[in-house]
Parts: C-alpha cells; sequence; structure tokens
C-alpha cells in the first residue's frame, strides 16, 4: 500500500472523522492507488490515545494478493491458513486482514471489508433497498451477503454475528463520494424513511486544501456513512506525492509517548 496523502489537525474534526476525541490528530490515506478509483484507508492517529477496545463490528479487510503473503512471510509476520489459500493477519491494534493467495487484481487488490450486523435481512434492506447497493451474494446458511455499487469496486460483506455489534471505543466509517448534488436527496430520504443521520449536511475545511461536503448516516447497528460531495473531493484527495515525507517528519516529531513518560502517565486508554 502506498501513502497517497498525510494531513496534521490542531483539533478535532466538527464531523468526528477522528472518532469522540478532541485535540490534535493525523490522518494518512493509504491505498493502491489514487482515491478517485480505488479503495482506500483512513488511518487515524489520536495524540493522546494510547489504545482502544475493538469491538465485533469491523471484521476485517479482504486482499487478492500473493505478493502480500510473500510479504508476510518474508518478514515473519504471523498468518494463520482460515481456508484454502487464504490467511489471517492482525495489524497492530488488533485490525484483522485476510490475504488471498492469488495473482494480484489489476484494477484494486482490495476485494471487500467485512462488517459485523445483528441481522442480515434488516442490514440488506438498509444497504440495498435504501442505498442502492447492488446485491451480489446472500448466503442465508452462512449469514452473510456481498453488496456494491459498480462490478470493478471494492465489495461490502455484511456478516450476522449472532447478537448485538459492539463498536467498542475504536472508531471507523464507511465512505462514498457522489455529486455534490446528490447529499440533500440523501439527507432528505434518510429523513422521510425515519433513518438516523449524524451529521447533517455540512462543509469541512481541510487547511490549505479544497472544503468538501459530507452527510454522515448511521445503519440500523451503528455503522457510520459519510457520502462525499465528488466534486470538491476530487481535488482534496489528489495524491500528495510528499505524502510519505509528510508522515515520516510527523511520526519523527511526536514526542507524546516520551511527554507522558516524563511525567510518569499514560496515555489515555479510550
Amino acid at each position: 500500500l502506498q501513502v497517497l496523502r498525510h494531513e496534521e489537525f490542531e483539533e478535532g474534526c466538527k464531523a468526528t472523522c477522528n472518532g469522540p476525541y478532541d485535540g490534535k490528530w493525523s490522518k494518512t490515506m493509504v491505498g493502491y492507488g489514487p482515491e478517485d478509483n480505488h479503495f482506500v484507508a483512513e488511518l487515524t492517529y489520536n495524540y493522546g490515545i494510547g489504545e482502544y477496545r475493538l469491538g465485533n463490528d469491523f471484521l476485517g479487510i479482504t486482499l487478492v494478493s500473493s505478493q502480500a503473503v510473500s510479504n508476510a512471510k518474508k518478514m515473519g509476520w504471523p498468518l494463520k491458513e482460515v481456508t484454502s489459500g487464504v490467511f489471517e493477519a492482525e495489524a497492530p491494534g488488533g485490525y484483522k486482514f485476510y490475504l488471498e493467495d492469488k495473482e494480484q487484481h489489476k484494477q484494486d487488490p482490495v476485494w471487500k471489508v467485512t462488517l459485523g450486523v445483528s441481522n442480515l435481512q434488516k442490514s440488506v434492506s438498509y444497504w440495498s433497498g435504501l442505498l442502492g447497493m447492488k446485491i451480489y451474494e446472500k448466503d442465508e446458511e452462512k449469514q452473510r451477503a456481498l453488496l456494491g455499487y459498480a462490478d470493478n469496486q471494492c465489495k461490502l460483506e455484511l456478516q450476522a454475528v449472532g447478537g448485538a455489534v459492539d463498536h467498542g471505543t475504536a472508531f471507523g466509517r464507511i465512505a462514498f463520494s457522489c455529486p455534490k448534488e446528490e447529499l440533500p436527496d440523501i439527507e432528505a430520504l434518510m429523513k422521510k424513511e425515519k433513518q438516523k443521520i449524524l451529521t447533517p449536511l455540512v462543509s469541512l475545511d481541510t487547511p490549505g486544501k479544497a472544503t468538501v461536503q459530507v452527510v454522515i448516516l448511521a445503519d440500523p447497528d451503528g455503522h457510520e456513512i459519510c457520502f462525499v460531495g465528488d466534486e470538491a473531493f476530487r481535488e482534496l484527495s489528489k495524491v500528495d506525492p510528499h505524502g510519505d515525507k509528510l508522515l515520516d517528519d510527523a511520526m519523527a516529531a511526536d514526542k507524546s509517548d516520551k511527554w507522558f513518560a516524563d511525567r510518569n502517565m499514560k496515555k489515555v486508554s479510550a
């Protein structure tokens, strides 16, 4: 994965992009290619938080890449074969990645993101019926469904967890770009259907970059969904050739661990 851009913020995001935490934070976008046509992960770092408790809401990301499997083996990274040719790897912090030992997809090796749900039918109705996703697969026996907006894009997998969804104290949301003119219609539909709107249509500033408009929703299990206006987002999300250096400089300048240690204090456990 490549560092596509890195940004530093002095205070919490007004749309809780960094979670329900105030104070200094950073955002790093990583992916196999530009955000315009690839799945991208947004890594947020809250300087004052030492650890998070994970729940059963985010169940993992699946990559189709024999290179990733090879890299992990060369690095001695622990792998567990969960099914034939599919290996589970655990990232720092406990997040799960599933690596399929097959030739890497040319368009984007990220195949799917899996979310835990408490009621599969209710969730499918929300994501497909309200948000317009196409149902690619549905397996009642395994209580899972695969959905997406396009054949050549990363898919969303919904997996029943056999009970309530626990979001822990970590934080994440799924984001999609769409024409800016569609945002008021999305907001209006959710109001009409009496669905939860976490952040009504709002403009978000990124210092020195574009101002984007977003609407943030929550599905029946509280999974957050952000729709962002595509026109400004294309400008904001351009690959920054200095992204790697900005990230390296920020990590080198981060003395927060030392600051807490010098005062015999620990960072907060969220």
